[in-house]
């Protein structure tokens, strides 16, 4: 383990975290409630440990796949404990550690708050809280690549730790150029949804705040009354549009920049994705039709919802937990397929269960004819042994995963249901589950210890579970 080199960057890390309160830091002095010196607290000791971690001087600057692994891992781990403290300082959590599984969910994606009435919270903080959904969407760690200079080969380590998808891939040969490419896709997607909500009648510290959660497809709302307070089938169609586009792998849009449309339009994993999406709000809306108004109501609620939860986003304008049983069923398996990889989406993503699939026919067919040559293609592109073991292997965790964390929840006393769909809400990275904490509740009712084990889940589902499974791997702290 390079010691130094792993400290050197977590020291930017931490200072990069410093740099990105400064916004929240000038909405709070902006609107005077109070909460400026929390942000003061916080800034300052992070920039002064930041920089001293800085200036530790690697000996050795090559860094190995290990290094990388932990890097995001600690990193990620470290990110989360400091922005939890504007959050506590605020005295609207119980607790420190409710605190850190909101600023946990925050950075996630995933959206799941502990909050009555999160309008409660100061306007400084509350820039934050929904900041870290536009922060942890494309990655922090591609964030630091894009300003700070590393080595090509180093930071391509940190990209494959850190991007969700089974296939860590470029866009170009630099990576410093691929950082920088999808964070200008990302800002230039953001700015458009921040302009479209203020032409909806929207303020603009609304449409900023809703137009991070969308974009970081998180979903933190900045009232208890969420999406449904602005009563606007404009604002809903816009922000269920803009869910699906940020749900897309980001090198779709990179191909249609260099004028590959025809590529861009092929891409098997986009039109898959929203294929699932047709099929899912036509299912829903014929299955609610008879709870709402008529046909068009159903299909707004259905087209949203369904948005919303397959791009992990969760947001919500309606209860969903009192929908019949096949949509509640329905909504719960997209919380499990998932966005795109590449995407700011969560879950498994629709580029693992197309592989699944495919290598389940496949195995089939081996079956039936063990003579035969069988091969799995995506983007018609043949599927190596590699990546097909690795995507297997995955899939094999995450359920290992999602039943004992389930288990361990169930100490808590509530319902399978509850806890079960907790814990798919947690490690999709979505938002909200059912019964208990469905969309118009809250995951304030577990205790403190469930709250740590529900914050290393969201982080265990944002990072795909390999980094933080090394972090407590002896091999991987070896010299």
């Amino acid at each position: 383990m390079n010691r130094r080199r792993v400290l050197n960057i977590l020291g930017k890390v931490i200072l990069t975290e410093a740099i990105l309160m400064v916004p929240s830091l000038i909405v709070a002095l902006l609107y005077g409630d109070g909460d400026a010196r929390y942000f003061v607290w916080t800034i300052v000791p992070a920039a002064v440990v930041g920089g001293l971690l800085w200036r530790i001087r690697p000996l050795d600057s090559r860094m190995s796949s290990r290094d990388g692994y932990r890097i995001v891992g600690y990193g990620w781990i470290l990110i989360s404990l400091i922005g939890a403290v504007p959050l506590y300082c605020t005295g609207q959590f119980t607790s420190y550690w409710q605190a850190l599984f909101e600023v946990v969910s925050g950075f996630t994606t995933t959206g799941a708050s502990v909050l009555d009435r999160p309008e409660l919270l100061p306007h400084g903080v509350l820039f934050w809280r929904s900041f870290t959904h536009w922060i942890g969407g494309m990655g922090i760690l591609v964030f630091v690549l894009m300003i700070i200079p590393m080595k090509n080969d180093n930071s391509m380590h940190l990209v494959r730790a850190e991007m969700p998808g089974p296939i860590a891939g470029k866009l170009v040969p630099r990576m410093k150029r691929t950082s920088t490419i999808l964070y200008g896709i990302y800002t230039v997607m953001t700015v458009a949804l921040v302009i479209l909500l203020l032409l909806g009648d929207v303020s603009l510290f609304d449409s900023l705040c809703l137009a991070f959660g969308t974009a970081g497809t998180g979903g933190f709302s900045i009232s208890s009354a969420g999406i449904a307070a602005y009563q606007s089938a404009y604002v809903e169609i816009v922000l269920g549009v803009f869910m699906i586009l940020f749900g897309i792998n980001f090198n779709v849009y990179y191909l249609m920049l260099l004028g590959r449309i025809r590529d861009a339009l092929s891409s098997e994993e986009a039109r898959c994705f929203l294929g699932i999406i047709a099929v899912a709000v036509l299912a829903v809306t014929a299955n609610i039709l008879s709870l709402t108004q008529g046909l068009g109501e159903a299909l707004r609620q259905a087209f949203f919802q369904v948005s919303s939860i397959i791009t992990t986003t969760g947001f919500a304008t309606t209860d969903f937990n009192v929908w019949p049983e096949f949509s509640r069923h329905l909504l719960l398996l997209l919380m499990v397929i998932g966005a795109c990889a590449g995407s700011t989406g969560g879950g498994l993503k629709v580029s693992r269960v197309i592989i699944l699939v495919k290598s389940f026919f496949a195995e089939i067919r081996y079956i039936v004819n063990p003579k035969s040559v069988q091969a799995v293609r995506l983007e018609h592109k043949y599927v190596d042994k590699a990546t097909l073991n690795s995507t297997r292997t995955y899939a094999a965790a995450y359920l290992m995963l999602v039943a004992l964390i389930t288990l361990l929840l169930s100490l808590d006393g509530y319902d399978m249901t509850t806890n079960l769909s907790a814990v798919l809400s947690c490690i999709n990275n979505i938002g909200p589950g059912l019964e208990l904490v469905g969309p118009m509740a809250n995951f304030g009712i577990y205790s403190n210890w469930a709250m740590v084990l529900l914050s290393l889940t969201m982080l265990i589902g944002r990072l795909e579970i390999f980094p933080i499974f090394i972090l407590f791997s002896r091999s991987a702290h070896d010299k």
